[in-house]
C-alpha cells in the first residue's frame, strides 16, 4: 500500500476518534437535562454537516469542491458562536431554576 494512502487512512481514523471523545465530553459536562439535550441535538447536526461536506467534496468535480470551503467555514463559524450563546443561555436558565428551589 502507498504511504500516502497508509497516512490518509490513520489521519482519518485519529481526526473521528478526536470528534468523538469531544463530543462525548461535550455532552458529558453538560450541568443539566436541558442543556444536555441541546448539546445531543448540536453533536448529531454537527456530525451530519461534516458527513455532506465530506460527500461533496468527493462527489463535487473541481473546482466546486473547492469553493465548498468558503461556505463551510462561514457556517461553521456561525453554528458554533450560535451554539455556544444558547448552550449559555440553557446554563443560566437551569442554574436559575435551581436556585430557586
Amino acid at each position: 500500500m502507498h504511504p500516502g494512502w497508509i497516512g490518509g487512512i490513520i489521519g482519518g481514523v485519529i481526526g473521528v476518534l478526536g470528534g468523538a471523545v469531544g463530543t462525548y465530553y461535550s455532552v458529558k459536562n453538560t450541568k443539566g437535562p436541558k442543556e444536555r439535550a441541546f448539546m445531543v441535538k448540536c453533536a448529531i447536526y454537527g456530525w451530519m454537516g461534516i458527513v455532506v461536506f465530506l460527500v461533496l467534496l468527493i462527489v463535487l468535480p473541481n473546482p466546486y469542491r473547492w469553493l465548498l470551503w468558503a461556505p463551510y467555514g462561514i457556517l461553521l463559524s456561525l453554528a458554533i458562536r450560535k451554539g455556544n450563546a444558547v448552550q449559555q443561555r440553557i446554563r443560566k436558565e437551569e442554574s436559575a431554576s435551581d436556585s430557586m428551589r
